[in-house]
């Protein structure tokens, strides 16, 4: 580690401490950043909350655990009239305050969290059936429900959408990427931004996100340039091997309070890290946190095929990689063809990109093209026809149509990639096990990506559906409540988004409002244990 002495360090510290001194209403000397010789059992601040990543799944978590509540408008008519009824029954309590099982019974939607397609089918009532109702909700600021916590991520709000490449249009709405409160064509039109699509650029995502965090006051609780290198458990006893007990439906939880005072300490997390000066150096901290609640993503770590050469400076892993490339003018007057290996649409815009850019394009894709579950199936062609251009050519520009590669675009189905050669050369695998040695300018790997748990021990391998295996948002994801969002292998460890299959920020919402819940819930019992004893205990009174 890099330290950049007292002073740097100071900094930080008394960043955190200027706001959660006044909001955890006591007189704090000294924030939760600690020394290296700092031992645990040390009296240090303990936060309630802390919220990896600053994305959109954050910012909805922030949004809602700052007290944030969602009531069912008084004019709102859900086109649903069972869901309905029950939203009828209390109508006079927030969503947060009610029972989201009883709510999420019955309904079906594109997640297969229930909460999540409560949340969505709240926001937007009936958006798979192409209708464009009004949410029937409306929201109020109720500040004694705020739950202190802090959101850290790499970059400024909005995560991964700043990084992504700007020139493509999204997958999704742009309603449908936005966050309660504050609509996407609200904000469009105060940034006099004329959106002339229903679907819009990453960046205009961006800007939209990290505007969202400053107009709904939730700056405070962000903080950019943050690392985190390890989140462990800082006390780990018996109540672990009775998890089951802890993790019964938090509405049906009776707990002794001794038992529940004693669980307090062992359940906190130790969160290390560092923050990224402005000079580049690096200033240390470790916190306390009773609750952390994972929010990272799934744009980590780029899919790798795991061959032989594909470390070469010429095999890429990125369309922003791709992107510079051809910014730079690399592949200006090649002869030989830019490598696309995948079939998903990110594969789909690098095709589209060197398309445009006059680039011949070799596609090479494990899938028949005939096969349903190629994302091209599930997209409407007139509302998203540059993709279904691309698979028109992965149909009718095959290898197999023609013994010669087309001059601009050769699709290559139901081949692997075997290895990378050092003279450029890649060797293909037909499913019939036919070999084929081809040559390329630049070759560019686009098989998905996959969430980075490294701070996590074992890399999060004990917490996803399958142990031991890496969490994969598709294959894996984290193993969760589904109605808490709490780890179902972990205490006061949380999960939404991506890392729980929620790859559509329509979807991850509902995380937030799950974690809430629970956390409102827990909070208010924490405070009726230390009323009713001596007012003492670790953490946050």
């Amino acid at each position: 580690r890099s330290y950049s002495g007292p002073e740097t360090e100071g900094q930080l510290l008394n960043s955190f401490v200027q706001y959660f001194g006044d909001s955890l209403g006591r007189k704090i000397k000294r924030m939760p950043l600690i020394e290296e010789t700092v031992l645990p059992g040390d009296s240090l601040l303990t936060l309630p909350v802390v919220i990896i990543g600053n994305g959109p799944s954050g910012i909805c978590l922030s949004y809602l655990l700052s007290g944030y509540r969602p009531y069912l408008s008084p004019e709102a008519i859900h086109p649903n009239p069972i869901l309905h009824t029950k939203l009828e029954e209390a109508r006079h309590l927030s969503i947060v305050d009610q029972d989201l099982e009883y709510l999420s019974e019955g309904l079906e939607g594109r997640s297969s969290n229930p909460v999540a397609v409560l949340f969505d089918t709240l926001l937007h009532p009936d958006a798979d059936f192409g209708y464009d109702y009004p949410p029937v909700l409306h929201w109020k600021l109720e500040q004694h429900h705020y739950i202190p916590h802090i959101v850290v991520g790499k970059g400024p709000p909005g995560g991964a959408w700043h990084s992504m490449e700007g020139s493509m249009l999204t997958i999704s709405f742009g309603d449908w990427m936005e966050l309660p409160g504050l609509t996407f064509k609200e904000w469009a039109a105060s940034k006099r931004r004329n959106i002339k699509s229903d679907r819009v650029m990453p960046e205009e995502i961006a800007r939209y996100y990290k505007h969202y965090v400053k107009v709904m006051g939730l700056q405070k609780n962000f903080r950019d340039n943050i690392y985190i290198t390890s989140v462990s458990r800082l006390y780990r006893g018996k109540d672990d091997e009775d998890r089951s007990q802890i993790n019964e439906n938090i509405s049906t939880q009776h707990l002794e309070v001794e038992d529940e005072q004693k669980s307090l300490i062992k359940r906190n997390w130790e969160v290390r890290g560092y923050q990224r000066a402005t000079d580049g150096s690096h200033v240390p901290f470790c916190l306390f946190a009773e609750n952390v609640a994972l929010a990272t993503g799934s744009f980590d770590s780029p899919g790798r095929l795991q061959v032989e050469g594909e470390d070469f400076p010429f095999v890429l892993h990125s369309m922003s990689d791709f992107g510079a490339a051809i910014s730079k003018g690399k592949l200006r007057g090649k002869a030989d063809p830019v490598l696309i290996v995948g079939a998903g649409l990110t594969a789909a815009d690098a095709v589209l990109c060197a398309y445009n850019n006059n680039i011949p394009v070799i596609h090479v894709f494990r899938r028949r093209v005939t096969d349903t579950s190629l994302i091209f199936k599930q997209l409407p062609k007139k509302l998203y026809p540059e993709y279904h251009k691309v698979y028109h050519m992965m149909c009718t520009q095959s290898h197999t149509v023609d013994s010669n590669l087309h001059p601009a675009y050769t699709s290559f189905p139901e081949h692997n990639v075997l290895s990378f050669k050092p003279e450029m050369k890649c060797v293909l695998q037909s499913a019939s096990g036919l070999k084929k040695i081809l040559k390329f300018s630049v070759a560019l790997v686009l098989i998905g990506s996959h969430p980075n748990l490294f701070f996590l021990k074992d890399q999060g391998r004990s917490i996803g559906h399958h142990s031991n295996q890496p969490i994969t948002c598709k294959g894996n994801p984290i193993e969760i409540d589904p109605y808490t969002y709490e780890c179902t292998k972990e205490a006061n460890l949380f999960a939404l988004g991506p890392l729980v299959g929620d790859n559509f920020v329509r979807f991850l919402k509902g995380g937030a409002l799950g974690i809430a819940r629970c956390l409102s819930i827990r909070q208010k019992k924490k405070h009726e244990l230390i009323e009713g004893g001596d007012g003492g205990g670790d953490g946050v009174p």
